[in-house]
């Protein structure tokens, strides 16, 4: 597992599904010196876990547009998979009504290249090269600050979910620091301003 903590987030261009719709060439790059992104992986499209976190980020995507924060998510599926699940009833298994980008990795590329892709490359008994284990990505989330640099990073199994407000939690932490420039401890909250 890289730790990508302190580094600049890999770079990439791909098709992203946008409110229903293909953007050819999206890149986390638009954000540069405007806003924080919380980048994230999941395992597939039409699966059990995914859609109540990729719905959990649409139902408080006002939370992370106040902190200035662009949500973003990926997985290995197509941007017609990605479409497909868009345009399907939430009652019905979909995700309707998803705003943010979701971003097809259907090369793998961006997966590998955040450490967030299951499986490897292995020689069988003949000597051949093949594929072991299942070439989904795994539940990553990457905090990523308005210069491009990962400073958090998470990922679990697919079969864990995360917690939104933990994701919440460390922008609101990274943001503290960047304002005030102190470290936040153990189980760091924000306070309103009285």
């Amino acid at each position: 597992m890289s730790v990508l903590v302190g580094k600049r987030a890999p770079s990439f261009k791909a098709t992203a599904v946008i409110d229903a719709s293909f953007e050819e060439d999206f890149s986390l790059d638009r954000y540069l010196g405007k806003k924080h992104v919380l980048f994230y992986f999941y395992p597939a499209d039409f699966s059990h876990v995914c859609p109540t976190e990729i719905l959990a980020f649409q139902d408080r995507l006002e939370e992370f547009e106040r902190r200035g924060v662009a949500v973003v998510g990926c997985s290995t599926d197509s941007q017609y998979s990605h479409l497909a699940w868009q345009l399907k009833p939430r009652d019905k298994g979909g995700i309707a009504g998803v705003k943010y980008p979701l971003v097809a990795d259907s090369t793998k590329t961006i997966s590998a290249n955040y450490d967030v892709l299951g499986g490897h490359y292995d020689y069988n008994e003949q000597g051949e090269m093949t594929y072991v284990g299942s070439p989904m990505a795994y539940r990553g989330l990457f905090l990523i600050d308005k210069d491009g640099i990962v400073r958090h990073q998470l990922v679990n199994d697919r079969p864990l979910g995360r917690s939104l407000a933990e994701a919440l939690r460390m922008i609101d932490a990274l943001q503290h620091f960047e304002k005030h420039g102190e470290a936040c401890p153990v189980d760091w909250e924000a306070h309103p301003q009285l």
